[in-house]
């Protein structure tokens, strides 16, 4: 998923940590909701400015980052 036109990263907002289009909500907010046990469908109903495609693109972002941070451990 290309999600680079959903998540923004402003060194002035949020303390430059990775955005949802530039509104306040944080991809780690995000995640922090499912790890709670929120539902798409929940975090929908309590942010309606959130769409099905930005709660995806922030798991892809989560994905990709992880994926750059994987590390082969010393033999």
């Amino acid at each position: 998923m290309d999600y680079t036109h959903l998540i923004t990263i402003e060194s002035g907002k949020r303390s430059g940590q990775p955005c949802i289009r530039g509104l306040r909500m944080t991809v780690r907010d995000v995640l922090e909701y499912f790890a709670g046990g929120m539902s798409v469908e929940e975090i929908l109903a309590d942010f309606p400015d959130l769409t099905a495609e930005e709660i995806r693109a922030c798991l892809a972002f989560a994905a990709d980052r992880e994926r750059r941070l994987w590390v082969v451990p010393a033999a």
